[in-house]
């Protein structure tokens, strides 16, 4: 070859080799376009009903842009979905919906146009929805959520009067055993007259006050829920249904004390969000707060029981502060709205934990850890303190009970047996009992 004709061969191979990087450009093109307008794509439904509120999930692989609105007579919640196409994950959500369901009757889905997808709830009752999504973490991808709460919501305490499960008496309030009373006009007089005796027989022991009873309350907190499984041992088991097996336990063992009386921060596997467990306790003026959990590490070998208390000076440990930090990341694994997440009740838990109420949670546990540890081996011999959101009432005693390591399968294996969780809601009852018994409760006189 000339080098002449090698000089015109370097153009023409250089064009050939535009040509051919153009069309492989064109054909990258043609192959992302449809990626890119593909809809998204409907992996997991998921209905979580409870009298509190139902929840309703949609786990998808984008996240998804929703319109609603609410139908009167009868009661409906329409919800558009743009950007996904029906498919056979979605229509699964139809047969989710159980009879037992408290506000929703049914829900239909269709197509309701390319690329929008209509659900039709059929409401048992008027709800105020909740409509939010939430970014992938942990296990999930994004989420689209419905929370269907009550117009009217239920009061707890009349509800688990209608039960049977609740005293009828005020929350806190000091209650005579016997509803006796004297009239004014029966007092002895000031100088006592030198010739009544029969009138003292009339009214015997008359400088004698009623006995009174302290009703005391026991806020139990079973741990996680619903959206947010929390652990997971070897063996498959749950956190989440493990501590509420103990939960519920421990609530049949302080019911049959006398003068005691006790409310489950949840009783069915649904998600309540930290603050929302504190502020149910406050409601029913709860003398202790004992929120249940189930402990995990990275290695099997971690074990033992523990008992946490709240800090304002920082953690105990590390180990308490990583502890501190996992627990109090189970509102963005359940998922709560931040929109609607009330400021006010933040500021509560943020900055009106007391000096007294750590005192007493310090005592409160370490009575509750010397109990658990004749039945299981101690992962700490003391009482350990870092700021769990949950702990943060600030005139509740609050402690954390980590049960036992479901991370560790010899642990897990007596968590899901039901002789160590009898064992576990006894210990734990004779923690309480033994705290009271040194730091009586105090009468009560405080407006709800």
């Amino acid at each position: 070859m000339s080098r002449s004709t090698e000089i015109c061969a370097k153009p023409l191979k250089s064009k050939i080799r535009r040509t051919v990087l153009k069309a492989g450009g064109t054909l990258l093109i043609s192959v992302l376009a449809p990626l890119s307008a593909r809809a998204a794509q409907i992996v997991a439904v998921r209905v979580w009903p409870a009298e509190d509120y139902t929840r309703v999930t949609l786990e998808n692989d984008a996240e998804l842009k929703t319109t609603h609105f609410l139908v009167q007579n009868p009661d409906r919640m329409v919800v558009d979905i743009e950007g996904i196409e029906l498919n056979p994950t979605l229509k699964e959500l139809v047969a989710k919906i159980q009879p037992n369901d408290p506000y929703i009757k049914q829900v239909r889905v269709g197509q309701n146009r390319p690329n929008v997808v209509r659900l039709v709830f059929d409401l048992k009752e008027e709800v105020t929805p909740q409509v939010f999504t939430l970014a992938p973490v942990g296990g999930y991808q994004h989420r689209l959520v419905f929370d269907l709460y009550p117009v009217n919501p239920p009061d707890p305490i009349q509800a688990m009067i209608e039960k049977g499960e609740w005293p009828s008496s005020t929350p806190g309030e000091i209650t005579p055993p016997v509803a006796q009373t004297k009239p004014q006009e029966q007092k002895p007089p000031l100088q006592p007259q030198p010739e009544p005796p029969q009138v003292a027989k009339a009214d015997p022991k008359p400088d004698k006050t009623p006995t009174l009873t302290r009703m005391i309350t026991i806020a139990l907190d079973p741990g996680h829920g619903g959206e947010d499984p929390g652990a997971t041992g070897r063996g498959g088991n749950r956190e989440k249904d493990v501590v509420l097996s103990i939960a519920k336990r421990l609530k049949a063992k302080i019911e049959q004390q006398p003068n005691m009386r006790v409310m489950l921060t949840r009783d069915a596997d649904f998600f309540v969000p930290l603050g929302v467990r504190v502020q149910k306790a406050r409601k029913v003026q709860a003398d202790l707060f004992v929120s249940i959990h189930a402990d995990a590490f990275v290695t099997p070998t971690a074990r033992g029981s523990s008992v946490f208390a709240l800090s304002e000076k920082g953690a105990s440990s590390t180990a308490a502060r990583w502890l501190a930090n996992k627990e109090n990341s189970a509102d963005l694994i359940g998922g709560i709205n931040i929109k609607s997440h009330d400021r006010q009740l933040a500021s509560v838990l943020l900055d009106l934990s007391t000096t007294a109420q750590i005192n007493d949670s310090m005592k409160l546990g370490s009575a509750v850890l010397s109990e658990i540890g004749g039945i299981n081996k101690l992962h700490k011999g003391a009482v350990e303190q870092a700021g769990f959101a949950v702990l943060k009432a600030p005139d509740i005693p609050s402690i954390l009970i980590e049960t036992a390591f479901i991370s560790n399968p010899e642990e897990e294996a007596r968590l899901t047996d039901n002789a160590y969780q009898d064992q576990m809601a006894d210990a734990v009852l004779k923690g309480i009992k033994k705290y009271f018994a040194h730091n009586p409760p105090l009468a009560r006189n405080r407006l709800t």
